[in-house]
């Protein structure tokens, strides 16, 4: 059985730049389709996939792991401090081939283990309503529903999870 591996990349490194793509293609797709009945307009898709590029995930505040599977890219998580003991979990994704296969809790370790080389004592993520699996996933690796952290457009849901 191949193997997974997690390592830190750039975010404009072409593996993390298709992972981004297919991240928010997805994520837009559905909000559009729950919302709306259709897909996400492609100049639209465009836009906001050049205009988010992760420049946040990057040292020395934050930083972009890329998963592999067979040393394939099959998914990412990103952490950026909020401040000097939080750091927020990011882009939390897995190519839909590769879910179930347990390089989400993977990723997620990993970034917990960023978050604490970074200094931070708690992770904090966002999410939407739709999205069950992230919601699911999340409760079942320790975060528990909070008060919001921020006020993101599409965030309908607040986690927390002591790194200590």
């Amino acid at each position: 059985m191949p193997a997974w591996t997690v390592a830190p990349e750039a975010s404009d490194s072409p593996a993390a730049a298709a992972l981004w793509r297919a991240y928010y293609t997805e994520v837009s797709d559905r909000w559009y389709l729950l919302h709306e009945g259709r897909r996400t307009d492609p100049a639209e898709l465009e836009r906001e996939i050049a205009a988010e590029r992760g420049a946040d995930l990057a040292p020395p505040r934050g930083l972009l792991l890329v998963a592999r599977h067979g040393g394939e890219p099959a998914g990412t998580a990103g952490v950026r401090l909020l401040d000097a003991a939080t750091a927020e979990l990011k882009r939390v994704f897995l190519l839909p081939g590769m879910r179930g296969r347990g390089g989400a809790a993977l990723l997620v370790g990993a970034a917990e283990q960023t978050a604490r080389e970074l200094g931070a004592g708690r992770m904090v993520l966002d999410t939407r309503g739709d999205l069950v699996e992230a919601r699911a996933l999340y409760a079942r690796l320790g975060y528990a529903e909070t008060e919001p952290h921020n006020d993101a457009a599409y965030a309908e849901h607040w986690y927390g999870k002591s790194l200590r």
